[in-house]
């Protein structure tokens, strides 16, 4: 994490986050925060809004997946994650770049809103065993003694 920008910004959402996948089946949402300023007009002696500053975002995987069912165009949102440059090269030639925030966690600003949290379900990974393993299908219960087992200390199984 050295030498990255952290940065939060408490915005509003300009649309509703646009959920894709990748073509390995990896969820992105991209989607842009506006933030306004309060300033104070010393003339009217009143507050204002400022200049926004706009800034796009995205998020991946399960944040992705649960930013795009829980958010919509409007919400006020508080976004934290990395800021980073995105660099390309339009069909004219021409050099463009635009600042973007990889997105590590999102919440819903409660200042002027009230919010119900639900835990999403995730799957449990699958138990792989070594196939090897002689424990693998050990049973947390002592097994029974033999029916023909006798109780004389002679018949029984010797301790380990």
């Amino acid at each position: 994490m050295r030498n990255e920008l952290p940065l939060t910004v408490i915005g509003n959402l300009v649309d509703d986050p646009e959920l894709r996948f990748t073509a390995a089946g990896v969820a992105v949402a991209r989607f842009t925060v506006a933030s306004t300023p309060r300033v104070f007009d010393r003339d009217a002696n009143t507050w204002r809004d400022g200049e926004p500053t706009f800034l796009d975002c995205s998020a991946w995987r399960q944040l992705a997946e649960n930013l795009a069912g829980s958010v919509s165009k409007g919400a006020r949102v508080v976004v934290a994650g990395r800021l980073r440059t995105d660099r390309w090269e339009s069909p004219e030639g021409e050099k463009r770049s635009r600042m973007v925030l990889d997105v590590d966690d999102v919440g819903a600003s409660m200042t002027f809103a009230t919010v119900t949290i639900t835990r999403t379900a995730r799957p449990l990974p699958p138990r792989e065993t070594a196939p090897d393993d002689p424990w693998a299908t050990a049973s947390p219960v002592r097994p029974a003694a033999p029916a023909d087992a006798t109780e004389t200390p002679d018949a029984a199984e010797a301790p380990f």
